[in-house]
């Protein structure tokens, strides 16, 4: 009887040893630690600085590219006339000669405020430059007729240094510009000498077909 006690009480000995190492051999499962992918860092977008074209003055005979957002049957070229204005599609004549590109678009956009579109973003390019001309007389090193850079805004000042600028006689306070206004010549004044004291900003600008004049220093 103690024998088979004995053995009873070895083998249930032996079963707790193995349930106690199975115990211990059991692995948890290993975490791994998870590296975020690395975000491609923000790119902050290019600030595109204005176009020098947007400040060139439109002139007769220029030819423009208007376009209206999202609405392509409006989009249109135009030949600017000799009067200084084009024909665009629902509202008729526009005056756009004498004002920048920024100028002409947002005159377009106003007409076509009024009972056309609700919000018209409107844009206006230059694709072909007029032949521009001014013609720069009286005492100055060379007169003559001169072209204008197409894309550039010209003063008065650099309007004479591209006649070779004053002549000894030259009375620099007295220079008339004669220009067409809406169809009729107008004479303006122009001091030279005060605006070689004035920024660039407030120096008079010189317009397509203006005819310069620098009178003579009375002794």
């Amino acid at each position: 009887m103690k024998k088979w006690v004995i053995l009873l009480e070895l083998i249930s000995g032996l079963a707790l040893n193995l349930s106690g190492a199975s115990a211990q051999t059991t692995v948890a499962p290993r975490a791994e630690a998870v590296v975020p992918q690395a975000q491609p860092a923000a790119v902050a977008p290019q600030v595109q600085s204005p176009s020098a074209l947007d400040n060139y003055i439109l002139s007769p005979n220029d030819i423009v590219l208007v376009k209206v957002f999202e609405e392509p049957d409006l989009d249109s070229q135009h030949r600017i006339s000799q009067d200084g204005t084009i024909n665009f599609p629902l509202i008729g004549v526009v005056p756009i000669s004498g004002r920048t590109v920024t100028q002409a678009a947002s005159t377009i956009r106003e007409r076509l405020l009024k009972g056309y579109l609700r919000n018209p973003q409107v844009r206006v390019n230059v694709i072909q430059y007029a032949n521009r001309r001014i013609t720069v007389l009286g005492q100055v090193q060379k007169p003559g007729s001169y072209i204008l850079p197409s894309e550039e805004r010209v003063d008065l000042l650099q309007a004479i240094a591209m006649a070779g600028g004053f002549t000894r006689l030259a009375d620099e306070g007295k220079v008339l510009v004669r220009r067409n206004i809406n169809g009729a010549e107008t004479i303006i004044k122009v001091n030279a000498h005060a605006e070689t004291k004035n920024s660039s900003s407030q120096l008079f600008e010189v317009q397509p077909d203006d005819k310069i004049t620098v009178g003579e220093r009375i002794f």
